[in-house]
């Protein structure tokens, strides 16, 4: 009995040892990707606030962070934006309304409604629309 309460305290000390040695330097390189992002962040501040104030012309600090938000969703793929709250609440009230009946799934691009997915066996399947297809008029 006392060799294996030896045996279990050892292992329980290996174990621990490991733990810290593997796990310390995965949490130190963590964080300093976190402090990486941090300092990203601040240049960030930094850039915004001498845009305020010492651009040409006054901005809305709201438009510039939409359109710092709007670039970050672009530049991951060419159907990511941003839409602020009150025009996606907008096009929900829209899409949710308007083209259900039709058997569309729509999203808003470059000012126009554009098709995602038609439903099989609805009217606009019938009518031959294609996802990417876009509705300028009606």
């Amino acid at each position: 009995m006392k060799n294996f309460l030896m045996a279990a305290t050892g292992g329980i000390l290996a174990g621990a040892v490991l733990t810290t040695q593997i796990a310390g330097p995965l949490i130190a390189q963590d964080s300093g990707r976190s402090a990486s992002v941090y300092q990203q962040l601040d240049l960030f501040g930094d850039v915004f606030e001498r845009i305020r104030q010492n651009y040409v012309e006054e901005v809305e600090p709201e438009e510039l962070i939409q359109a710092a938000i709007n670039g970050m969703l672009i530049s991951l793929d060419p159907h990511s934006s941003y839409l602020p709250p009150e025009d996606a609440a907008d096009m929900r009230v829209q899409t949710r309304g308007a083209f259900g009946g039709l058997g569309i799934e729509v999203t808003q691009e470059e000012g126009f409604v554009k098709v995602v997915s038609p439903m099989d066996g609805t009217p606009a399947d019938d009518a031959g629309m294609l996802a990417g297809d876009f509705i300028t008029h009606v």
